[in-house]
């Protein structure tokens, strides 16, 4: 599925029939490489991507995001070589089979990268940090409920 306008999105059903969403905006002043490589962890950290899913082929992503299959192709391949991905001869890349402490790592860097622009504003807004942890734990809680 593509959106018009400055961002696409793409849905692909993986093998275990979850829904893989990636949206560029090539306006947002982050290289889409990175938009991709950070949306397929934030999709393992999330669970949306388990160890063994297969990664939609370089071609297939790049033509319904409008980008150059080189731009998809940097994204995976520097995922590989952080580890997250493995490459296997004729198939589709997949997500590595990452020990469960990197996997529990991995959210809380993925969270941390969420928060660090909120603990910024909250500084620069002189919040109290008691007032913005209350917050985090609030939202946290009506999560929950929700």
């Amino acid at each position: 599925m593509v959106e018009h306008g400055t961002r696409h999105r793409v849905e692909r059903a993986t093998r275990k029939d979850r829904n893989m969403l990636f949206v560029v905006d090539p306006h947002s002043g982050v290289p889409i490489f990175r938009q991709i490589m950070e949306q397929v962890k934030l999709a393992i950290a999330a669970g949306k991507l388990a160890p063994g899913d297969d990664l939609p082929s370089v071609r297939s992503l790049a033509v319904p995001l409008g980008v150059n299959p080189m731009t998809i192709s940097k994204a995976y391949n520097l995922l590989e070589r952080e580890g997250i991905l493995t490459r296997r001869p004729g198939r589709p890349l997949m997500v590595a089979d990452l020990p469960e402490a990197q996997l529990g790592a991995h959210r809380l860097g993925e969270l941390e990268n969420l928060l660090r622009p909120a603990a910024r504003l909250a500084r620069r807004l002189d919040i109290e940090t008691d007032d913005a942890v209350a917050l985090l734990r609030r939202l946290l809680t009506e999560t929950e409920e929700s």
